[in-house]
């Protein structure tokens, strides 16, 4: 074990991205275990992927606002084709959207099938690199968060219908992928709502947000000390204090 990894310096940053992300993700995650639509954060992730993949490809500036403005449009366009596929075929739509997500995961290798660091790219969208957060990033992040933060408050996205929902939810991911990667996207919407699943209302925000600030406190820690990646480490360490809620007396009946 290497304590003299445990550097604030880059785990603080990288500590910050994760709270960010939790802060849209979990109210947005408690919301899609209701609605049944579990994979829809994979599908926007990637999708939200496909559009960085895509302004690479097409020789934009990493990072620029170029991509950031690609990814965004992707979002949205697949926003706005799972609300079309929800209101034509309802009963079909956890379906339509693990297809959608399969595309969109094969539209990104057929991009990076002539990439000489192809293999690198699809990896760090995957996983991500959370620990070399930019301060950039977090600024983008920062302002993302709060924008969406206060859509929810005033209720703009249940306003706005099925589209409005599904919008939020691209904006969102479209920040949050390009930080930590699509798995932690993924086990920061999903792990923190199903661990919580006993309580309601204000009190099962609560206890998700702080199993998942917990989750990712832990596994940025162990992950330096360990010298593993922090992605992978980060999305076990959310599923061991969500069981570890789960379980706990305080969310019997």
């Amino acid at each position: 074990m290497n304590w003299g990894a445990l550097d604030l310096g880059i785990l603080g940053p990288a500590f910050v991205a994760g709270v960010l992300v939790l802060l849209t993700h979990v109210p947005l995650g408690i919301q899609v275990l209701g609605r049944g639509i579990v994979f829809i954060d994979l599908a926007i992730a990637q999708i939200a992927g496909l559009g960085v993949i895509a302004a690479d490809a097409a020789g934009l500036p990493a990072g620029g606002w170029a991509v950031q403005a690609a990814a965004v449009s992707a979002a949205l366009l697949g926003a706005a084709l799972l609300t079309w596929t929800e209101r034509r075929a309802p009963d079909h739509q956890e379906a339509l959207i693990g297809v959608v997500f399969i595309l969109a995961a094969c539209g990104g290798l057929l991009l990076l099938a002539g990439h000489p660091q192809g293999g690198e790219h699809l990896k760090d969208l995957l996983v991500g690199q959370i620990l070399w957060v930019q301060p950039s990033q977090l600024w983008a992040l920062a302002g993302m968060t709060a924008v969406l933060l206060a859509a929810m408050r005033l209720g703009g996205a249940r306003r706005a219908g099925r589209f409005g929902f599904y919008a939020v939810f691209a904006l969102a991911v479209t920040v949050s992928v390009q930080c930590v990667g699509v798995y932690l996207v993924f086990a920061s919407l999903i792990i923190p709502a199903l661990g919580t699943r006993g309580l309601d209302g204000r009190r099962r925000l609560a206890w998700a947000l702080g199993l998942g600030v917990a989750g990712y406190a832990l596994g940025l820690g162990l992950s330096a000390v360990l010298d593993l990646p922090s992605g992978a480490v980060i999305v076990w360490t959310l599923a061991g204090c969500a069981a570890l809620a789960a379980a706990m007396p305080a969310q019997g009946r």
